[in-house]
């Protein structure tokens, strides 16, 4: 079964790739082999990743970008090619979703919220879709929320923008099918980053069937699977990872 996983020889783009998740799933795809673009939007995080990849013995390179712009999007999908020549895996992770009274959301935050969340990604999904289709196929794994599918207060318009991000998935799954596979993760509450301004009790409770947040590291097996041959027959899915929320 571990052959499955091996991803040597392949070149994996992660957005937000430089912390949280994304920076765990960066380790997961360099430790079997990968060569990595690590894309965000403070070079110096990336680079820092970007050196962490090349002690392992992979190629690595660091692009500044704010993944929320339709022409960052296009300039990521030229420097990679340019470097490496080909995507065999796509990870649109980077996001944002500040949490606020959906009246006194303002339009430039509405703007930013959904670029960052859905047109970003889109852009991103749909070139390199288009460039795999072309080639030898690939892997896309677009980081969706739980929030798509159970919205909770506050949070209308980050819910709205991931559900668009999982209706685009199914659709980008059918479009360019069969050789590019299309799916998505719905993470729940994970101790990232953010989770640092939480209360003590989020950081130790969750309302799923686990009772407790995700530690980072549990979303490496789920994003391997979708990103490696072991998910073969799987496209247009999307994959909740939160625990059993409810």
């Amino acid at each position: 079964m571990d052959s499955l996983f091996d991803l040597t020889g392949k070149v994996a783009v992660v957005t937000g790739g430089s912390r949280g998740l994304g920076l765990q799933m960066v380790r997961a795809f360099a430790e079997r082999g990968a060569d990595i673009v690590v894309a965000s939007r403070k070079i110096a995080a990336c680079e820092e990743v970007a050196r962490q990849v090349r002690a392992l013995g992979r190629r690595a390179l660091a692009l500044s970008v704010n993944a929320s712009s339709w022409s960052d999007m296009d300039r990521l999908v030229a420097a990679t090619y340019d470097r490496f020549g080909r995507i065999d895996i796509l990870v649109n992770n980077a996001g944002m979703g500040p949490a606020a009274p959906s009246h006194e959301m303002s339009e430039e935050l509405f703007d930013k919220v959904t670029a960052v969340n859905f047109k970003g990604p889109y852009r991103l999904a749909s070139l390199v879709a288009h460039r795999m289709a072309q080639a030898e196929g690939g892997s896309i794994i677009n980081v969706s929320s739980s929030a798509s599918l159970l919205p909770v207060r506050n949070t209308t318009v980050y819910s709205g923008a991931k559900a668009a991000m999982n209706a685009m998935t199914v659709s980008l799954a059918h479009e360019y099918a069969p050789k590019v596979r299309v799916n998505a993760i719905l993470p729940g509450p994970f101790l990232t980053d953010i989770s640092k301004a939480w209360t003590e009790e989020m950081r130790s409770r969750a309302r799923n069937a686990l009772g407790r947040p995700g530690r980072a590291e549990e979303i490496v097996s789920t994003v391997l699977y979708l990103a490696s041959p072991a998910s073969s027959f799987t496209t247009g899915a999307l994959l909740r990872c939160d625990g059993g929320m409810t």
